[in-house]
């Protein structure tokens, strides 16, 4: 039986220019899971004053990063799209054979959740192919309904579209899995011995709104959970790490504390240096690229601070496809795994 392995992340404007931004951000924030205002009120004040603002102020980031990674590192084009194709290439590496040295019948891609290559057309495509079955891993650690929520709606979508439904399985999340705190604490571990450990370190996630935790979203939960078994891994004391949120969006209330206010509040009372380590994402992209590595920077050094270092993603680590593999291996049908 063939199967096929569909690594997923949030995507990526086509190109870094006003007009791909603005179909983009469209697609993106016309989803419910991720903006949850009644659908005419949103679409109203999304077409007449988001997206005829936003996409020109946030262009010229996207551009800043366009071809190039971290510390100038060349990509190709989108750098979330790089980091994921790169996940993808390693991981069938890994899973190519099984333990015993055979061939394993396994097909793998990549798609993403807005933006191309979509999710149906990855799916159609790997059936062409002779894939039976499929098992989607979301690039997302921690469960939320805005992230891994929004891609189960898509395969709910393909299931309702089929007469044939095709067998997809979704891993739920990941975050508490040895190998992937393992990754983590090993790139911070890595990076001390390149660098030397800062005064602080900050472990901050993407937000989402308080209104969201209320109602029952696991994310905020999954996030601490996070932090706290990657710092019992570096055997790091509570004093020298906190917890925060970045990109918050809109007026309403988001998780809390707030990266940016927190780095400054650091600069402003003494703290000296800081690393930087965003463990919900498992590529490097805008919100990493240029939210944390440049304009937090700018807010931890205007405040006060000296040194500000950010620990980048785990992108195609080959401890973090080791760990992908481990957790995809644990999600296989019985028969594919075994051969």
């Amino acid at each position: 039986m063939s199967h096929a392995i569909i690594l997923m992340n949030l995507g990526t404007p086509a190109e870094p220019t006003p007009k791909a931004v603005r179909r983009f951000l469209r697609e993106f924030l016309s989803d419910h899971r991720v903006v949850e205002i009644p659908a005419p009120l949103w679409q109203l004040i999304l077409n007449l004053f988001v997206l005829t603002g936003r996409p020109k102020r946030i262009a010229p980031a996207y551009a800043e990063i366009w071809n190039e990674g971290l510390d100038g590192e060349a990509v190709e084009g989108s750098p979330i799209a790089y980091y994921t194709r790169r996940q993808a290439e390693g991981l069938e590496q890994a899973l190519m054979q099984d333990s015993a040295g055979q061939p394993r019948d396994i097909k793998l891609a990549f798609a993403m959740t807005y933006g191309e290559p979509g999710l149906a057309e990855t799916v159609a495509s790997l059936r062409q192919q002779g894939a039976e079955s499929f098992t989607v891993l979301p690039l997302y650690p921690q469960y939320s309904a805005t992230t891994t929520g929004a891609i189960y709606d898509q395969v709910a979508k393909i299931i309702r579209a089929e007469r044939n439904v095709p067998d997809i399985r979704v891993v739920h999340e990941y975050w508490k899995h040895p190998k992937y705190i393992e990754a983590l604490a090993n790139s911070v571990r890595e990076h001390w011995q390149k660098n030397g450990a800062a005064e602080k370190l900050l472990i901050s996630f993407h937000g989402i709104p308080m209104a969201n935790t209320r109602k029952g979203d696991p994310y905020y939960q999954q996030c601490c959970g996070t932090a706290e078994l990657l710092t019992q891994a570096l055997e790091l004391p509570k004093e020298k790490w906190e917890i925060t949120f970045q990109s918050r969006f809109g007026k309403a209330e988001w998780l809390q504390p707030y990266t940016d206010k927190t780095l400054i509040q650091w600069g402003q009372s003494g703290v000296a240096s800081v690393d930087v380590i965003c463990p919900a994402f498992a590529s490097d992209c805008l919100e990493t690229l240029e939210e944390i590595a440049v304009e937090n920077r700018a807010n931890f050094i205007d405040a006060g601070g000296s040194e500000y270092r950010y620990i980048p993603a785990l992108n195609a680590r080959g401890d973090h496809i080791a760990a992908l593999a481990e957790i995809v291996l644990g999600q296989l049908p019985a028969e594919v795994a075994r051969n």
